[in-house]
């Protein structure tokens, strides 16, 4: 059976064969290129993608993302469609779905919203509760470094607090794009924002995401 996570890896795996290795992406200073590597590295060196989180191991991350991005580009993208090793965590489909089904999305965003003409995708009911499943339980964690209250709302009114503080400024949109906020893209996220003018300007420039 087909998981939200599984589609979402081979939609991003299709953007990034067409795109070819050097179009632009929202992750600063990187390429389709550097963005295939480190989506083959986090997922097959598992020694190394811990780097991503703990600051200690970035050196070693460095050195293993700039080796594998000195591979073929057409090599990584085929790692990257066909998925982790077996013995790899993200093989699980409990972890993959967990893990994997909002960062392949944000992902394929980082991808599309780099291009001048881009529209949002339009998302099926399911999906976007799925997002915004995954978005209650990692809002605290991204919305950390906030300098704000940080309160995450869907237009129906639901709604996750990502930062506890004050002055408070909440942000509404549909799943979709508050997880592209979340994840530190806030320029490229439609968003409304409602709250003190200098408080939303801070949240603007602030470094969400991990």
């Amino acid at each position: 059976m087909s998981t939200h996570a599984r589609r979402e890896r081979l939609l991003l795996a299709d953007l990034l064969e067409t795109s070819g290795p050097e179009a632009p992406t929202l992750c600063e200073g990187w390429t389709t290129h550097d963005l295939a590597a480190h989506l083959v590295v986090r997922e097959r060196r598992a020694d190394a993608a811990a780097g991503l989180v703990l600051k200690p191991l970035s050196g070693r991350l460095d050195r293993v993302q700039a080796e594998f991005a000195a591979k073929p580009y057409a090599e990584l993208v085929r790692l990257f469609r066909e998925g982790p090793p077996r013995m790899s965590p993200f093989s699980l489909k409990q972890v993959d779905e967990a893990a994997n089904t909002i960062e392949f999305y944000v992902h394929t965003e980082d991808v599309r919203r780099a291009q001048p003409d881009w529209e949002p995708r339009e998302l099926d009911p399911v999906f976007a509760d799925a997002l915004w499943s995954r978005i209650e339980r990692i809002a605290k964690v991204f919305g950390r470094k906030s300098p704000v209250g940080l309160v995450l709302r869907r237009p129906d009114g639901r709604t996750a607090v990502a930062h506890r503080g004050t002055p408070v400024v909440t942000v509404t949109a549909e799943p979709g794009e508050l997880a592209v906020f979340l994840f530190g893209r806030q320029d490229a996220a439609r968003v409304e924002l409602e709250g003190d003018k200098e408080a939303v300007a801070a949240l603007h420039t602030a470094k969400l995401g991990v």
